[in-house]
């Protein structure tokens, strides 16, 4: 999510109609200004700060937290949606600061939903498991908290001082900085008034422990028809044959950014896979890198990325070498390896005989525009297909699957309606509706598609224009792979693995072992 996609004006306005909404359009769209390019930092002096407690409950706290219970304190409030990858971005940017001022410091996040799925409980619940986040979190699904404290954009932090006055806002990304300075501030301003006591939070969030895997994303299938697996919650990769069963696993299963052999290596949030011969490329999303890995030698290494997000946006940077930003698939095509690189909301492409990366579709500013590579826009794109010469982008924040044609260099939509627009509808593609669809496949000229937060896999007749939903019942899916007549799935928020056969219509659960 752009750090200044604002909230669709709808939510607080129900009801306005014709010009309202295509001037409040307009303003949404010149607000999405990229991280680089604009930074929304402010003092508030004086103002009390609202209460943050909600109607919607604590999600991974015993109890409430009311104001007063952090008062002495100087509290972090961090507003983050779970499908927001700007969100996820600052995570280990405010852990940092947790660990830099852990006497004066408490952190509390509230999760003000964007998509209709992300106000659910357990669903943030999961995220908070999947993101690592260890401090209390509330629910604000009506965005009650995000209006008390006027907040316009995902993610925005606000500072209140230890006698519970807004002393802080900033919205956006490269976070640590800044706020390190503020506490600073904060620190010497309240010197001799602050509770140096370490505030003690306990997270009560019961893990699933039903499965090996743990948050299974991204696949790939081998030339054997067995089954290269990001095991993105255990940070290692496996390969399991089609009865489940582990032949091979890489990485040492501990964040991390090492090469070295199997058993060594380690990553952070691997996503995307691609296979060309005996090298299996990964995407390795929490450290903005591509690695290889060497299945002959066993080895591992970093080709591309060096650990750091790389902005680059319109005109910047089209010509030359540029950083992976939270790359999330891949897919080989010809000498080409093409990244969807949702943390820039581009398409980039590396060259395979000098493991150079470049820009190769979308500006860098989030939207869901049309057009030639160097003016079309994406929205997080997480997903990578290619039928002939067309390679299809799951654009999950637009809700969107668009079109990337190799030979007339245009890039066109082809179901999706905007940023803010996103539901569950089936039937013609010009009025269906998705929920932040992630991965995809393309099987006999169709798209099969994850509708992630619908919790289904849907099917794109290429031929009609129809979309079908063809798997119901999953937990956040985020990838689709055919083998055969098998239509495989990641449920990932249910740590497995689903079998759906495409002839007979029967759904298994694929036991990992």
């Amino acid at each position: 999510m752009c750090k200044l996609c604002r909230m669709v004006l709808k939510y607080f306005y129900p009801g306005k109609t014709g010009p309202f909404l295509l001037i409040s359009a307009i303003i949404l769209i010149i607000s999405c200004t990229p991280p680089s390019q604009k930074k929304d930092h402010f003092t508030i002096s004086g103002a009390a700060a609202p209460e943050i407690n909600t109607d919607f409950g604590w999600l991974n706290s015993e109890k409430p937290f009311m104001m007063n219970d952090f008062r002495g304190k100087i509290v972090l409030l961090d507003f983050w949606t779970l499908g927001c990858i700007n969100c996820q971005h600052i995570i280990p940017e405010i852990k940092e600061l947790q660990k830099k001022f852990s006497r004066e410091i408490v952190v509390v996040g509230v999760h003000s939903a964007k998509f209709r799925s992300e106000k659910e409980n357990q669903r943030i619940r999961d995220a908070i498991l999947k993101f690592g986040i260890d401090h209390p979190v509330v629910n604000d699904a009506d965005y009650a908290v995000w209006k008390a404290y006027g907040v316009e954009a995902w993610p925005t932090l606000v500072l209140i001082s230890p006698d519970g006055k807004i002393a802080f806002k900033n919205e956006g990304e490269n976070v640590y900085n800044v706020m390190s300075m503020q506490i600073e501030k904060l620190i010497k301003e309240y010197a001799g008034q602050i509770n140096t006591k370490p505030f003690l939070f306990k997270q009560y969030i019961t893990k699933k422990q039903s499965s090996l895997l743990n948050f299974p994303s991204k696949m790939v299938a081998d030339e054997h028809g067995n089954i290269w697996l990001s095991d993105y919650g255990n940070n290692r990769i496996v390969k399991i044959d089609l009865t489940g069963k582990i032949q091979e696993v890489i990485g040492k299963s501990m964040q991390g950014f090492e090469d070295g052999d199997f058993t060594t290596c380690s990553f952070n949030g691997p996503q995307g896979l691609a296979l060309r011969d005996h090298q299996l490329f990964i995407a390795d999303s929490k450290n903005n890198s591509i690695r290889v890995a060497d299945l002959s030698t066993k080895q591992v290494k970093t080709v591309a990325g060096n650990g750091k997000m790389g902005y680059y946006f319109n005109d910047d940077k089209w010509n030359v070498p540029v950083l992976p930003n939270s790359p999330w698939d891949l897919l080989i095509d010809s000498d080409y390896l093409y990244i969807a690189d949702a943390g820039n909301h581009q398409v980039l492409r590396m060259n395979l005989s000098d493991n150079k990366v470049f820009r190769f579709a979308g500006t860098g500013s989030e939207g869901i525009k049309d057009g030639n590579l160097k003016e079309a826009t994406f929205s997080q794109p997480s997903g990578l297909t290619k039928k002939n010469n067309l390679i299809y982008v799951a654009d999950p924040e637009a809700s969107a699957v668009r079109e990337i044609d190799l030979k007339t260099k245009n890039v066109k939509t082809i179901v999706g309606q905007g940023l803010f627009k996103f539901g569950d509808k089936d039937g013609n593609l010009k009025d269906a509706l998705l929920q932040h669809c992630v991965g995809l496949d393309q099987y006999h000229g169709n798209i099969y598609v994850a509708d992630t937060y619908n919790g289904k896999v849907k099917v794109i007749n290429t031929r009609t224009n129809n979309i079908t939903s063809v798997v119901t019942e999953l937990n956040e899916p985020n990838d689709v792979l055919i083998i055969g007549d098998d239509l495989w799935i990641t449920d990932t928020n249910n740590n497995q693995l689903i079998k759906f056969n495409l002839v007979n219509k029967t759904k298994k659960i694929v036991a990992v072992r």
